[in-house]
């Protein structure tokens, strides 16, 4: 099936959905450039929120009230010289309120500059004793940029981890489509083992000698935010675009493993233009399902944000997926049906706090109920509401 979509074949196939009469409410403010928000299994009015520096802070989702101590405070330990640097994921275990094991996505300060997934254990789940870090996995970064971020735990209970390329421009080491290194990947690892972790065995590459046996797909550039759809475990992954275009790629439930997305050879749907860089698409290689070029216009942007389907109690907004752009900080939605984009919608004018605007959509985060909240990377967290 070829899932590549632009945006004139999404209006065309463009089918009537009630427009939703929605919002946003202020949640909480005053953080120091938050990257991510979440929430563990089993909770219930609280939301958790990151610090690019090195902080997370439990937060009261109505009052928005925050826990006088950090959650979890490693900013002694984490690298924030370049704005892609620092602490930016993490992924509670399934088990978070019994074990009170989670892990986290960071660059560190070490001179290689390496990228760590770290375990860490709440005692009280309320904070953390920066001792307790457990070095799962670690590897360079190479240049100041590109370093992903994601961490979650899939609905098969493995923990997957998205890596940008390394850096700098036009991929040069070519890290999208060599296997031989864990950069421009998504990573997939058992870490139900108490040290460490280990490659589950249904792995695609785990008996290629050639190949990193933690990857699970590769071809990507940036993967800033992943999810995977609570209802229907489908995959979908915002891809931070070179020069030209940004682009949301999808993978129906079982069917990523092994999944190729393209870069460096291509950017988006389109051959990169770098001579000696761009090719034909590889055999078997993903398109988008949307993509959208560069520029300030309504339906244009410079930085992707991948977010998540939307699974919440507001019933016009069932089944679409909800992501933005970054630097030009739109919010948008469509519904995919057989592959192809439907009913695509600009969200953002709806989607302003009164009196303001949202600034810089670093995030989108969602709650047990399947509320979503977007994390504005100058301080606010929101929530969409019904009005």
């Amino acid at each position: 099936m070829n899932l590549r979509t632009s945006l004139a074949a999404a209006i065309l196939c463009t089918t009537p959905f009630a427009q939703a009469d929605i919002g946003v409410r202020e949640v909480a403010n005053g953080f120091e450039r938050p990257v991510w928000a979440g929430v563990p299994n089993g909770v219930d009015g609280k939301i958790w929120v990151m610090e690019q520096a090195g902080r997370v802070w439990i937060v009261d989702a109505k009052t928005g009230e925050r826990e006088k101590e950090p959650f979890l405070d490693i900013h002694k330990e984490v690298l924030r010289k370049g704005n892609e640097e620092g602490l930016l994921g993490l992924a509670f275990a399934p088990d978070f309120l019994k074990s009170g094991r989670y892990y986290v996505n960071y660059t560190d300060k070490s001179k290689e500059k390496l990228t760590r997934i770290s375990r860490f254990v709440s005692k009280d789940k309320k904070t953390t004793d920066p001792k307790s870090e457990e070095i799962v996995l670690s590897y360079p970064s190479i240049y100041d940029n590109h370093n992903g971020g994601w961490i979650a735990f899939g609905p098969d209970g493995m923990l997957y981890i998205g890596n940008g390329d390394g850096g700098a421009g036009n991929d040069p080491k070519n890290s999208g489509q060599s296997m031989d290194t864990l950069l421009g990947k998504i990573l997939r690892i058992d870490v139900s083992p108490k040290t460490e972790y280990k490659v589950p065995s249904d792995n695609p590459f785990v008996n290629d000698k050639n190949a990193e046996p933690e990857i699970w797909a590769y071809g990507v550039r940036n993967p800033w935010r992943c999810s995977f759809d609570r209802e229907t475990g489908d995959f979908w992954m915002g891809d931070v675009g070179q020069n030209h275009w940004e682009e949301i790629d999808f993978m129906p439930k079982g069917k990523a493993s092994g999944a190729n997305f393209g870069w460096r050879l291509r950017e988006a749907e389109h051959e990169t233009p770098q001579k000696g860089v761009g090719g034909p698409k590889p055999k078997g290689a993903i398109d988008p399902v949307y993509s959208y070029n560069h520029g300030s216009g309504d339906n244009e942007g410079l930085s992707v944000t991948g977010g998540y389907v939307y699974r919440g109690p507001i019933k016009e907004l069932q089944g679409r997926y909800i992501f933005g752009d970054y630097q030009n900080p739109r919010i948008w939605s469509f519904v995919l049906k057989n592959g192809k984009v439907t009913d695509f919608q600009d969200n953002t004018k709806a989607l302003q706090p009164k009196g303001g605007r949202i600034n810089l959509i670093a995030s989108f985060a969602e709650d047990n109920d399947g509320n979503l909240f977007i994390v504005d990377h100058s301080g606010p967290i929101y929530q969409i509401i019904e009005k």
